[in-house]
């Protein structure tokens, strides 16, 4: 059979079909990249989890642990494995409701970070594409927030019952460490209320699970590009701007009293003046979310106010009651 000829009687291509051009391939990650930070943060992690492992079994005292090096660095991944369990869940939370609604995502970036008390500056995902509707936004922002509590909860109850109650060094100095609500109705469930001069030893195991409340807690500030402001944005509209103002004075304020917020008031602060007060707009802004996500975002003021706490660090006591 002889090929189609147009009408010059030279042989030529068929005719292109409509929308034959290749679509852009979504979902693609540099593995590698992702991978070698996971490594290097778990790294961070289990050296800051032997410290903490290490001042654990010293029960408020200076003397140092009589286990060898390389076993106090396994029961450093009680805290390693732990924190990267919550902040993990957390941010595939968000990947797979990105991966539910085809909207372009990467896998979680985990950052490790020479700090004290964390080992890590915590994780996060590039949403490389505008999330067009609002419960396509609510969505993904709430499924982090709440993969991430559904593993800090159970960590919280088995972190509590690894602890002890220790009697206090009369000239004891260290950190205080602010209480969520959740976190003082799991302690005092499990240990009552200790008596004058002693305090909860905290498992390792207990202080990731602390510090994946408080990622919890910061991550649903409704403010801006946060989980909290996505949520925000996706239940009031525009509206949600006068909230993120309204929070950004109470950052200030809590700022004022408590040194521990005022990175983070900075950094919120930062974030606003580089991307603006309004969020970016979806194309269906003034339709209303049905009943059911409504409910799940009072569920996320709820899991906000159990995880939150005014005062997250203070060079005091620790944990004196």
């Amino acid at each position: 059979m002889e090929p189609a000829r147009d009408d010059g009687g030279l042989v030529g291509p068929p005719p292109l079909e409509p929308y034959a051009h290749a679509r852009p391939v979504k979902f693609q990650d540099r593995t590698w990249l992702h991978v070698l930070l996971f490594l290097f943060t778990m790294a961070s992690t289990t050296f800051v989890g032997a410290e903490h492992y290490a001042s654990f079994v010293a029960d408020f005292t200076q003397r140092l642990p009589n286990i060898p090096i390389p076993w106090l660095f396994v029961r450093g991944l009680w805290y390693s494995g732990t924190i990267l369990a919550i902040l993990g869940c957390h941010e595939l939370g968000h990947y797979f409701a990105c991966r539910y609604y085809d909207v372009d995502a990467t896998l979680p970036f985990f950052l490790p970070a020479p700090l004290v008390l964390t080992g890590t500056l915590g994780a996060f995902i590039r949403i490389r594409e505008p999330i067009p509707t609002k419960r396509m936004l609510f969505d993904i922002g709430i499924a982090g927030p709440i993969a991430g509590f559904l593993i800090a909860v159970p960590a919280l109850i088995l972190g509590i019952s690894m602890s002890h109650v220790a009697k206090l060094p009369p000239d004891f100095s260290g950190y205080e460490l602010g209480e969520p609500l959740l976190f003082q109705v799991v302690s005092k469930a499990v240990w009552g209320t200790p008596p004058d001069g002693y305090s909860l030893n905290m498992h390792p195991v207990a202080f990731a699970a602390w510090f994946g409340l408080l990622a919890t807690a910061l991550n649903l500030f409704p403010i801006g590009q946060l989980d909290g402001g996505h949520i925000s944005y996706a239940v009031l509209g525009r509206r949600s701007s006068h909230v993120t103002l309204a929070m950004v004075g109470g950052a200030l304020v809590l700022a004022w009293f408590s040194t521990s917020w005022r990175v983070w008031t900075g950094l919120m602060i930062a974030m606003l003046i580089f991307f603006g007060r309004h969020h970016p707009r979806v194309f269906d802004e003034h339709v209303p979310l049905d009943r059911p996500r409504l409910w799940l975002a009072l569920g996320a003021l709820a899991m906000f106010v159990i995880c939150f706490t005014p005062v997250p660090i203070a060079p005091l006591d620790l944990i004196r009651r």
